[in-house]
């Protein structure tokens, strides 16, 4: 990732922190991953934003690639984990096991997790399939 590149993910990272809706930054997400395609973090955040955007298959595409781009990635396998459910797809519960067993060797995650979740619900409140994961790792 060049500087350019670099600094627009950065500012829309940023504008995301700042409470910009979800429907604004959509185009800048797509912007960097179609510049930058093995960018694992902005496939990540696309999807993230595509779930909240109300658009389960795309995130389910671009979720698939952040996993495939950085399968380690806790937060890339929760969205895929979202889209799967949000898309009555099967292979849920294997991206669920992995994330409680990083959270068992990672108790740090945890905070981080729980703090997406908190964010998640305060830009969709209600949101029943985040509700249901939230659960199931006992956050």
């Amino acid at each position: 990732m060049d500087q350019s590149e670099e600094s627009l993910f950065e500012e829309a990272l940023n504008r995301y922190k700042a409470g910009s809706p979800a429907e604004e930054l959509l185009e800048d997400f797509e912007k960097i991953v179609s510049t930058t395609p093995n960018n694992s973090a902005a496939w990540t955040c696309l999807s993230w934003l595509q779930l909240l955007s109300d658009s389960p298959q795309e995130a389910l595409r671009s979720s698939r690639y952040a996993v495939k781009l950085n399968g380690q990635d806790p937060q890339s396998r929760i969205n895929l984990s979202l889209a799967l459910l949000e898309t009555n797809s099967k292979g849920v519960r294997d991206h669920i096991d992995y994330v409680k067993r990083a959270m068992l060797i990672l108790p740090e995650l945890e905070k981080e997790l729980k703090e997406s979740f908190e964010d998640g619900l305060l830009r969709k409140p209600n949101w029943k399939t985040l509700l249901k994961i939230k659960s199931w790792l006992d956050l």
